[in-house]
C-alpha cells in the first residue's frame, strides 16, 4: 500500500518491470485509470483556461480565439463533435509552438471521426492559405492534399471559422456554455489502442 494523490492509501502494483507484472498488477492499474480518464475533460478545459491572456501579438488572445471559432461553427449548425474540435483546434498552442495541429490532434484522436481528427491534425498548413505568403512560406502549401478526400472540408473549416475568428468585437459562447459539449465528447473513446473492439 501506498499513499495516492489525494493522500489515502491504495494499493499499487508490486512489479519492477513489465516482464514480470501479472494480471493482478494490471487489475490496479486498470482501477486507478479508470478513474484517473474520469477527469480528462477536466484537464482539457483547465489547458484552454492557460490560453487566456496569451496574445502572441494577435488582436485578442488564444482562448478567445479558440471561442469565437467554436462559437461561429456552433451558429452555423455544425454538430457537437466539430464545435469541439473547433474550440480545441489550437489547445497544443502553448506546448507545441512548432507544431500545434499535431497536439491537438493527438488529443482528440480517440474520440472523433477520422475525418474531424484529419481536420484538426491539419488544419495549420491549410490555415497557411491566409498568411503564408507575409512569412516568406508557400501559401498553396495545402496543395499536397488536393484529392485528399478531407480536403475541402478543412479547408471550408479554416475559411468559415479559423480565420475569421480574430474579431476583438466578436461576442462569443465562453468556455463554461462549451464545457457540458467537451464532456459529452471525451465522455467515452471511439477508438484507442487500451479499448477492446
Amino acid at each position: 500500500m501506498a499513499d495516492g494523490h489525494d493522500g489515502a492509501m491504495k494499493p499499487r502494483a508490486k512489479f519492477k518491470t513489465f516482464v514480470e507484472s501479472s494480471q493482478d498488477d494490471w487489475k490496479i492499474i486498470a482501477t486507478e485509470s479508470f478513474e484517473f480518464n474520469k477527469g480528462l475533460a477536466d484537464r482539457v478545459l483547465e489547458h484552454l483556461r492557460i490560453l487566456k491572456g496569451d496574445y502572441g501579438g494577435f488582436p485578442i488572445d488564444r482562448l478567445e480565439h479558440s471561442l469565437q471559432t467554436a462559437t461561429r461553427a456552433l451558429r452555423d449548425g455544425r454538430d457537437e463533435e466539430y464545435v469541439v474540435c473547433a474550440l480545441l483546434h489550437d489547445i497544443g498552442d502553448t506546448l507545441g509552438s512548432y507544431n500545434h495541429p499535431d497536439i491537438a490532434a493527438a488529443i482528440l484522436k480517440p474520440f472523433v471521426s477520422e475525418q474531424n481528427h484529419w481536420m484538426v491534425a491539419n488544419h495549420g498548413i491549410f490555415q497557411g492559405y491566409y498568411f503564408f505568403e507575409h512569412l516568406g512560406l508557400d501559401k498553396n502549401m495545402r496543395d499536397q492534399y488536393q484529392g485528399h478526400p478531407h480536403f475541402e472540408y478543412t479547408a471550408q473549416f479554416c475559411h468559415l471559422y479559423d480565420q475569421a475568428a480574430f474579431d476583438p468585437d466578436y461576442e462569443s459562447e465562453t468556455l463554461e456554455f462549451f464545457e457540458p459539449m467537451v464532456r459529452r465528447v471525451f465522455e467515452k473513446p471511439k477508438q484507442s489502442i487500451y479499448k477492446k473492439k
